[in-house]
């Protein structure tokens, strides 16, 4: 509605608390002065007429100052947001309504600023995650155009190029899937799934990365679950990638049927997490941490916990972190571990187990 001459106020300003407190307000005080002019016996005149009118305005005049006085509070914390610089206290004389308001208003801000520096320390990680591969890919390049290297050396060469390109094409897909998870449900077609198998083949696709860093992975156990198995393999091959990231020796992927659900873990003997699972899995945290008086990059580690955890809650399950002691001898093997039952996250001597674990049915989850 657009001003005209007749009424120069818009309708979004007509439609405002002042308006509506004024209009209150007038009518509580005008209405019944004039009721008692109207019931009067006395005969209707100009004088009466005029009087009225001015009782009217006076009136009005004084519902829209106190209005005002009223609405004080909120137009001064609107200037405050206008300017970014609300305060949490506010004034002594400030209602309870508007500190419960201010309260929220510095609340939101908080996380928001909070969420945008986290995704600003997240893209500088991913900067250099992404740089990193792109040099030694470039300087890989080099070498081939330069024609200098020996045969043995250009498939050497090729294969690494190969490598970082996986790499980066891992790094772009955890990206796609923490931004897709973040902002909707995961789309799950669940099948009754051999769950061992499934661990076998993503043992297999892990291998030629577990032997370059010189760490033996392997499979135990069989379970059944009704599962998309695309799906939780993408969250077990995040899980495993972090393993073969931290691990000192060894990797073990184990399937456990628990009653009418089943339990999925992936065991590394590396240094462990010293923060919880809640606080690291998340989809934009490049915030460091220590580990076994090491300090790591969170980086995008994060992505694949995040993207882990999602798809293990859209199953109806849960991700769970748990610490194991084991013995330093180097001949001991997993079987050997133990639960502690206050296990030490900073521990060198230990096993850390990523468990995502499967309810008994998933029958509402089913092609959804």
């Amino acid at each position: 509605m657009t001003a005209s001459p007749l009424f120069p106020l818009t309708f979004e300003r007509w439609n405002s608390l002042r308006v509506q407190f004024t209009a209150v307000i007038f009518a509580l005080t005008f209405l019944p002065n004039l009721s008692l002019i109207l019931v009067s016996n006395g005969p209707w005149n100009s004088v009466l007429s005029v009087w009225t009118l001015g009782v009217g305005v006076l009136c009005a005049l004084i519902g829209y100052f106190l209005s005002g006085a009223m609405l004080k509070p909120l137009t001064r914390l609107r200037a405050e947001v206008e300017a970014d610089e609300v305060e949490r206290q506010g004034r002594q004389d400030d209602p309870q309504e508007v500190k419960a308001l201010r309260t929220a208003f510095t609340g939101l801000l908080e996380r928001l600023g909070t969420e945008q520096a986290r995704r600003g320390a997240f893209m500088a990680t991913l900067v250099h995650d992404l740089k990193t591969p792109l040099i030694a890919t470039g300087h890989l390049v080099r070498l081939l155009m330069n024609g200098v290297l020996s045969e043995p050396e250009r498939q050497d060469a090729g294969e690494q190029l190969l490598s970082e390109n996986a790499r980066l094409l891992a790094l772009v897909q955890q990206m796609a899937d923490a931004h897709r998870f973040e902002r909707e449900a995961v789309q799950l077609h669940c099948r009754p799934t051999d769950l061992g198998a499934l661990l076998e083949a993503l043992a297999a696709r892990l291998s030629a990365r577990a032997a370059q860093r010189s760490l033996s992975i392997s499979v135990s156990g069989q379970a059944r679950a009704e599962v998309d198995a695309a799906v939780l393999e993408r969250a077990l091959g995040n899980l495993a990638d972090n393993a073969l990231r931290y691990a000192s020796s060894q990797v073990r992927l184990e399937a456990r049927q628990v009653g009418g659900g089943a339990e999925l873990s992936v065991i590394d003997d590396g240094p462990g997490l010293s923060a919880s699972l809640e606080s690291l899995a998340q989809p934009f945290n490049a915030q460091p941490t220590t580990i076994a008086g090491q300090q790591y990059t969170a980086g995008t580690a994060g992505l694949g916990l995040f993207i882990a955890k999602r798809i293990a809650e859209a199953h109806g399950g849960e991700l769970i972190y748990q610490r194991r002691s084991f013995s330093p001898d180097p001949s001991a093997d997993f079987s050997s571990a133990v639960f502690s039952a206050t296990p030490s996250p900073s521990s060198s001597h230990g096993l850390s187990a990523l468990t995502i674990v499967l309810p008994e049915a998933l029958h509402e989850n089913r092609d959804r």
